[in-house]
């Protein structure tokens, strides 16, 4: 059997996945389903991958939709790149999906909304030397021979999949992203969720790894620093009304202004690329909601920290 396909599962929650599983360009008898359901999607994954009959392990998401062609591709890119061990394609926001889900999906794979992230939910280039920054659990596929030497980190929800990405390259193994396996994962529809998802993202960040080796790897802390700079200003502002100028506001407001700056260009190009004029009047938005988001949400695992 070629294909094992592993689906952590949330009580009282169904299977989504699974009718676009019936519909796959592929034949039945190479590959199997397994349902994993619990609290813990690590554990999920862990104790569905020790019972997979596959050459290939494939980590998918319960509420997602494969394409048609999904495991005709990872075949066909196996076959081709056998050096490879762990491979990740691209997560879409699905055609069907209308407004604010769909233009938070223009964010998230943006350069300014997500930087490096965004490939997770966008068809980038081909990458043989992929990093935890462009891969999710939500569709990840590797060798059955690699489950042995790592596992997801139960300890670690959302955030298990880059801990995944970093033990494997830590452990010598080669990782990819490929544009052609694809899947389709709806997004937030309300801004509550999408802050609540972003900000679960940052406080994660804080417990994946210490300060210093988030220090290496500086764009994380940029939100961090954002949310700080906004508080200090406030600060100021307050001063200033007491007659206390300790700061010049050109220099003061010169970072704002150039993020506004850079909020409108990117909102204004964004809605361009995916022709939707109308989505101008909501990244303006939800760009500032996934930093300010992900900002707090890392200085709120800090806190918890001490």
């Amino acid at each position: 059997m070629k294909f094992s396909l592993v689906i952590p599962l949330a009580p009282g929650r169904n299977a989504e996945i699974i009718d676009s599983i019936k519909e796959l360009n592929y034949p039945k008898k190479e590959y199997e389903v397994i349902v994993r359901e619990g609290l813990n999607p690590s554990e999920n994954r862990n104790s569905g991958a020790e019972v997979a009959k596959g050459d290939i392990i494939v980590f998918l998401d319960d509420d997602a939709t494969l394409d048609i062609n999904y495991l005709k591709e990872a075949e066909e890119f196996f076959r081709k790149y056998k050096e490879i061990d762990i491979v990740g394609g691209a997560q879409l926001t699905p055609k069907w999906q209308r407004g604010f889900g769909k233009i938070s999906g223009y964010a998230l794979s943006s350069k300014f909304g997500a930087w490096k992230m965004g490939t997770r939910y966008a068809q980038d280039k081909l990458k043989l030397d992929a990093d935890e920054t462009m891969l999710t659990s939500a569709n990840l596929l590797c060798k059955k021979g690699v489950m042995k030497k790592i596992q997801f980190d139960p300890n670690l929800f959302p955030g298990e999949d880059p801990k995944f990405i970093e033990d494997a390259k830590d452990n010598g193994l080669k990782v990819a992203y490929c544009p052609d396996l694809i899947l389709y994962h709806k997004r937030r529809e309300t801004i509550k969720a999408l802050i609540k998802q972003i900000a679960s993202y940052g406080r994660t960040r804080t417990k994946k790894e210490k300060f210093a080796d988030t220090l290496k790897r500086p764009f994380f802390l940029i939100p961090l620093l954002f949310c700080v700079y906004l508080f200090a200003t406030l600060i100021l502002l307050v001063l200033e009304l007491l007659k206390i100028n300790l700061i010049p506001n050109v220099i003061l407001f010169f970072p704002l202004g150039l993020y506004l700056l850079l909020d409108f260009i990117f909102s204004i190009y964004e809605s361009i690329k995916n022709k939707n004029l109308f989505a101008i009047f909501l990244l303006i938005f939800i760009f500032p909601i996934i930093h300010l988001s992900y900002g707090f949400g890392m200085i709120k695992g800090y806190i918890n920290k001490i």
